[in-house]
């Protein structure tokens, strides 16, 4: 039948339409393909190249293990020194630089390369296999939106949903503490846990809700091929593990660093991860990157560094562990054999727990420049709570040294402890077994899978044309032992050091703030035979450290890295829009905690007061506002008639009060005083109580959010905690309103505006 000129709605209809139903013929929509392999993509943070079993490890790791014997471990895969930009080019195929991640998204100076937002004409991975018929899961750390857009009104559009991910449980920061998770998402939303239960382990959090996604989807579609995108919150600071786990690690560490790195490096050897004649460098030496020998450790400071390590075994037993779930979900399922599982780690194994650890990571953590010298960075803690949800530690960098063995130096730096990591893949249906020693990238991890699974790239994404995209497919190398790399260069830059590879040799620099970025840092090292960066040869081959210079030249220009950080006022600006997030605010009884960087701009570098409005009434208890955690913050409660104030300064607890209720306004004024330190004065109309000077919380400090009504979140008093959960409040509480005050002289925030002021930036 001929349709009428004015009919509508069949346009692109491939059937036929009558008047009736007999006397026309169907049609369905296309539908994408069925069928393909399953993809589980598990990205662990922090790890070194020779945590686990299958890389030198001793730490007993028997799921890997069996996977490594049944896969194949690429013994040259590089990525980039720091975790951001390791995702986005994971996940893009493009170099970090390009895909807006130069650095961690916890900045925003103005520039392409610091934009934190992954880019508009970028597929994902996921986007490329959800458009071919995948289901898409995310769980675990996201740290692909800047700090700015985490918030719950911010533009979603580089959160895991709008890139591509059916579903996601996770927290969009770079880290979070495993026992009380600060702030975790469901999907596009705040997840309120509300009060965690003891024992809670976000790890095991995470690996129920995979498990349940990959269930779920099985109970509704037996035939939809998935990609779980796993990345882990271990093994980044701080470092938490269970009890169960750590009992298993007591004693395992008494030897030191230098016994284990020379056993793993032992085992490597045997193995062929590396040839016969590979040298292992001596300890670094290098100013803030040294290691002193184990033996040079002082006696009564040796358990202490022992059990960091034990801490961390456990913690990476506990990942180990995780996968294994996940493989059995695939088996009971009987999908193990046609799922391809791909297991490495974000950026080599960390120096900022500093020579001697920490029991105080957040106080550790602050990099502001003027803070005194006797600034505490590590507030003493039992022995025996190193680990639990008490503290927050990380340990000293000789434990990173031989998590990063048998290479130099460590995360953030261009040399190969910071770029070279494990990197694990099974597919029995599709792959041999065996070692691959040729040069692989992480922007190659995409193009590699989706060549895997017989999936085109997408040609665009919402409208816009894709962008070419920087890594090649490494399926020929994993077919073959013998094939070529088809990635035969690559340039780096973190921070300013930087790096470039070519055919086997490598330029590479350990950049210094405030020192010009010319040839005279550049140094050369053949790693075709000298992989572990042992032998300086740029003396001997000037022409070729000329040549990679310029390349690398060449390709910072090519890839949006310039300008490059001079680690000045520039570095700490940022736009100006973002000023709104320092006006007053009233918050509401059930309003979610509030994101981390949100609730920083109220109070950090500055005055601020705090004003809780209650109607008192005999026997009203409870939490009126809480602000971070175990690693650092503040709550105000009402217990007894009277009002309380407790400050955890990173672990050292203070306290203030009793005050009097009174007739119901609650007052908390903080006042900057110099170098870094606040006064407290908690008042109502019956009476008042003064606390400090205290060091004020700065850097990632308070880490959980503002809440109102209870402390929700990582609790700030322990003892507090202990009697009485988050102590929800009990009376009628109006609204809390935060007003900040003066910005101290010292913060970076109002150098910055100075700074752009003067240089007429905003112009």
């Amino acid at each position: 039948m001929t349709l009428p000129p004015h009919a509508r709605g069949y346009r692109d209809f491939a059937g036929e339409v009558g008047r009736t139903f007999g006397e026309s013929r169907p049609s369905w929509p296309a539908e994408p393909r069925r069928g393909g392999p399953n993809i589980v993509l598990v990205l662990v943070d922090d790890l070194g190249y020779a945590d686990i079993g299958p890389f030198g490890g001793e730490v007993e790791t028997p799921t890997l293990d069996a996977l490594a014997a049944g896969g194949l471990r690429l013994t040259n895969y590089h990525t980039t020194p720091l975790c951001s930009p390791s995702r986005a080019a994971l996940l893009t195929g493009l170099n970090p630089h390009r895909a807006g991640f130069a650095f961690p998204a916890n900045a925003d100076p103005g520039y392409p390369a610091y934009s934190f937002q992954l880019p508009d004409d970028a597929p994902s991975l996921a986007e490329s296999l959800r458009a071919s018929g995948y289901a898409t899961f995310a769980v675990g750390k996201w740290h692909l939106t800047r700090d700015a857009a985490s918030h719950d009104a911010a533009d979603r559009g580089s959160w895991p949903l709008q890139r591509g991910f059916d579903r996601y449980f996770g927290s969009l920061e770079g880290l979070t503490n495993l026992h009380h998770p600060h702030r975790l998402v469901w999907d596009n939303s705040p997840y309120d846990v509300g009060d965690y239960p003891d024992g809670y382990y976000l790890t095991d959090d995470l690996t129920d809700r995979a498990v349940g996604m990959i269930d779920t989807l099985r109970a509704n579609d037996p035939d939809k091929p998935f990609f779980l995108y796993f990345a882990h919150h271990a093994m980044h600071g701080p470092l938490g593990a269970k009890e169960s786990d750590l009992e298993r690690f007591r004693g395992r560490y008494d030897e030191g660093w230098d016994v284990v790195r020379e056993r793993r490096f032992a085992k490597q050897l045997a193995e062929g991860l590396f040839p016969p004649d590979t040298v292992l460098p001596p300890r670094n030496s290098e100013p803030h990157r040294d290691v002193p020998a184990w033996d040079d450790v002082p006696e009564d400071r040796r358990a202490l560094f022992a059990r960091y390590q034990e801490v961390y075994a456990a913690s990476l037993s506990n990942v180990d562990q995780s996968l294994g779930r996940i493989v059995e979900a695939l088996r009971k399922h009987g999908e193990l054999d046609n799922t391809i599982i791909v297991f490495t780690s974000d950026n080599g194994a960390t120096a900022e727990g500093g020579p001697e650890g920490t029991r105080s990571y957040f106080s550790q953590f602050v990099h502001v420049d003027g803070v005194p010298g006797d600034w505490d960075r590590d507030v003493a803690r039992e022995l025996d709570l190193l680990g639990g949800p008490q503290t927050t530690i990380h340990y000293p960098r000789g434990w990173a040294q031989a998590s990063n063995t048998p290479f130099r130096l460590y995360k953030f730096d261009t040399f190969a402890g910071g770029v070279r990591t494990p990197f694990v893949v099974h597919w029995p249906a599709g792959l041999d077994t065996g070692l691959r020693h040729q040069y692989v990238y992480v922007t190659d991890v995409a193009p590699t899978l989706l060549d895997l699974a017989g999936v085109p790239r997408l040609a665009d994404r919402q409208g816009v044309a894709a962008v070419e995209e920087d890594g090649v497919s490494a399926v020929p190398v994993l077919r073959s032992a013998d094939a070529e790399s088809a990635h035969t260069s690559q340039y780096t830059e973190t921070g300013g050091n930087r790096g470039y590879y070519a055919d086997g040799w490598k330029v590479v620099t350990r950049h210094r703030p405030g020192t010009p970025y010319d040839d005279k840092e550049w140094e050369l090292y053949h790693v075709a035979v000298d992989p572990t960066e042992t032998t300086n040869v740029a003396a001997e081959h000037p022409e070729k450290l000329a040549e990679l210079a310029a390349a690398w030249e060449q390709a910072a220009w090519h890839n949006a890295v310039f300008p490059l950080t001079d680690h000045g006022p520039g570095a700490n600006l940022r736009r100006p829009s973002d000023e709104r997030f320092e006006r007053p605010v009233t918050l509401y009884p059930g309003t979610p905690l509030l994101e981390r960087y949100r609730s920083a701009q109220l109070v950090q570098f500055r005055d601020f007061t705090a004003v809780a409005s209650v109607a008192p009434a005999p026997g009203d208890r409870g939490v009126l506002f809480a602000h971070g955690d175990q690693g650092g913050g503040y709550v105000v409660y009402v217990e007894d008639g009277s009002v309380f104030l407790t400050y955890n300064a990173y672990g050292d607890v203070h306290r203030a009060g009793p005050v009097p209720l009174g007739d119901g306004e609650v007052r908390l004024s903080a006042r900057a005083l110099p170098e870094f330190r606040w006064s407290f004065t908690l008042a109502t109309d019956a009476g008042s109580a003064e606390l400090g000077p205290v060091p004020q919380l700065i850097g990632m400090a308070p880490f959980t959010g503002i809440s109102v009504g209870a402390d929700r979140g990582g609790p700030v008093d322990w003892d507090l905690h202990a009697r009485e959960r988050t102590f929800p409040f009990t009376g009628v509480l109006r609204h809390v309103r935060y007003e900040p005050g003066a910005q101290a002289d010292y913060d970076p925030k109002l150098l910055a505006r100075l700074w752009a002021e003067a240089e007429r930036v905003y112009d």
